[in-house]
């Protein structure tokens, strides 16, 4: 009798032994942070860094829980800053007219490099300077950045802005755009460049790093609220570590990189994705000594033009703009 109610007892011990362990399988580590991060647009190859650390785990390796997020209605820097997330992409002209209007927001890396957007148009429409910009229909978004600088590359080359014929086409798609009725519009050359040159089609690009050096600005940068970073300053710190470390491996192994945002984001074109992530692994660093630093000389540059051009009521000031302190 004693011996049978013991192999009672032991069977109901190993029982709760293998409930127990198979319930702190389940039960979600609460010793991880949890950051989301608000994209600026659908996800594309600018953001395969941080797929790349959720697929590797280079997030949880620094206990991060992170949740990529695509944009709302309301943009990354505002929700940012009205603590509506923890980390968000952005660009300098975003950061720098937020930082005008005295929102708290500041870039934490850049993303890529230098500055891979200009205006394209198909060979046959004879664009080859911004002075060919004149008689010619340019297709934006209605910005008043895009005048800004359509005007001081025009200006540049002795030509009359008054002779654009603006047309607002939002956010449609380019290449239906040329077939209709624009010559020429402002692309970022590592996505649309790029399946350009996918489809064969024989493009004009006009560099704007080429043409101002006040335009060689950084775009995309990741942001975040300054009172993140007043408060949590060891989590930007391993967020970054583990961004990093994404965009690392999307720049030694981009194939492979390329397929991780892919097995993330099927909805992508997998040609595209692949042709435009080689392209942008040797502009994610590029010249820098290391992925993400900026430069207080950028910050400043694009600050005063944006204030000559009448974008932002003053300059600001960049050392609050910015910073590099939490790259690793």
């Amino acid at each position: 009798m004693k011996k049978h109610l013991s192999l009672i007892i032991i069977t109901l011990l190993c029982l709760f032994l293998v409930v127990g362990c198979n319930d702190s399988q389940t039960m979600p580590d609460e010793s991880q942070d949890k950051v989301s991060i608000i994209l600026d647009w659908v996800p594309n190859t600018n953001h395969t860094g941080l797929y790349v650390a959720q697929n590797q785990e280079f997030f949880a390796d620094e206990g991060i829980e992170a949740e990529i997020l695509n944009p709302g209605e309301a943009g990354a820097a505002q929700l940012i800053a009205a603590g509506q997330g923890d980390f968000g992409i952005s660009y300098q002209e975003e950061v720098t007219i937020a930082r005008s209007q005295g929102i708290p927001i500041v870039a934490i890396a850049a993303v890529i490099q230098h500055n891979t957007s200009g205006f394209a148009s198909p060979a046959d429409r004879n664009i080859q300077t911004p002075a060919d910009f004149e008689n010619k229909t340019y297709g934006g978004w209605g910005s008043p950045a895009e005048t800004a600088v359509l005007k001081a590359l025009m200006a540049k080359h002795q030509a009359e802005f008054d002779k654009i014929n603006l047309v607002n086409i939002g956010d449609a798609d380019f290449f239906v755009s040329l077939e209709k009725d624009i010559d020429f519009a402002w692309i970022y050359y590592g996505w649309t460049g790029i399946e350009a040159e996918l489809k064969k089609m024989d493009l004009n690009f006009i560099k704007l790093r080429d043409e101002h050096e006040a335009l060689d600005f950084y775009t995309p940068v990741i942001i975040a609220s300054e009172q993140t970073i007043a408060e949590k300053p060891e989590l930007v710190k391993k967020f970054l570590k583990a961004v990093t470390k994404g965009y690392s491996f999307a720049i030694e192994q981009p194939d492979e990189a390329a397929r991780i945002l892919f097995s993330q984001v099927p909805e992508l074109d997998q040609d595209l994705v692949t042709a435009s992530q080689n392209y942008l692994a040797k502009e994610y660093q590029a010249d820098a000594p290391r992925w993400g630093e900026m430069k207080p000389e950028i910050w400043k540059k694009y600050s005063d033009f944006m204030y000559d051009n009448g974008l932002i009521e003053q300059p600001i000031e960049v050392e609050k703009a910015f910073t590099n302190y939490f790259l690793p």
